[in-house]
């Protein structure tokens, strides 16, 4: 049975227990949330978050429940490029289950470009995990090759205090 995590005609990937993308991820996690019909438009963050598109890295900050994740979505709701989004929370905290969902995530909005990744790390055990970088070097040449732009939402990324995946994110 095709999963809706997997690029059609691909076998699910799967660890070395056979457990496949959908069984170890949870795959509400990777939804953009979605916008309420009585939201308040708030057109001066939707231009400054299209501004930041132009660069590597944007970070929004606020106290919790000022809107970032709802300010995130309605403006993904009518963007011209394609977003992978996760949810992040403290039982992520771990670099091959981070990267797990950052993976499967971008092979959910571009079929492909996040397989072989995801391959590399559900194919070793966890004490035998490739460097992280030679994973992340795959995964960005895949990135490369894409025709259009993505955009990466790490939604609560507070959540994350695992040095190994900061120095991750730092290198990618």
């Amino acid at each position: 049975m095709q999963n809706n995590l997997t690029p059609r005609g691909a076998p699910p990937a799967g660890d070395a227990k056979g457990h496949t993308s959908e069984q170890l991820l949870l795959v509400t996690k990777l939804a953009i949330p979605a916008v309420r019909s009585d939201l308040v438009a708030r057109p001066r963050l939707a231009n400054q978050l299209q501004l930041g598109i132009q660069r590597p890295l944007t970070l929004i900050a606020a106290p919790a429940g000022f809107g970032k994740t709802t300010v995130l979505s309605a403006w993904l709701e009518n963007a011209p490029f394609s977003a992978a989004w996760i949810s992040l929370e403290s039982g992520d905290d771990d670099l091959a289950r981070f990267w797990s969902y950052v993976f499967t995530a971008l092979e959910r909005v571009h079929p492909g470009a996040g397989a072989p990744a995801l391959a590399l790390l559900q194919g070793s055990a966890p004490q035998q995990l490739p460097p992280i970088e030679s994973v992340l070097t795959v995964w960005i040449n895949g990135l490369a090759a894409l025709s259009q732009e993505v955009v990466l939402i790490l939604d609560d990324y507070h959540a994350i205090t695992a040095p190994a995946i900061h120095r991750s994110v730092m290198y990618l």
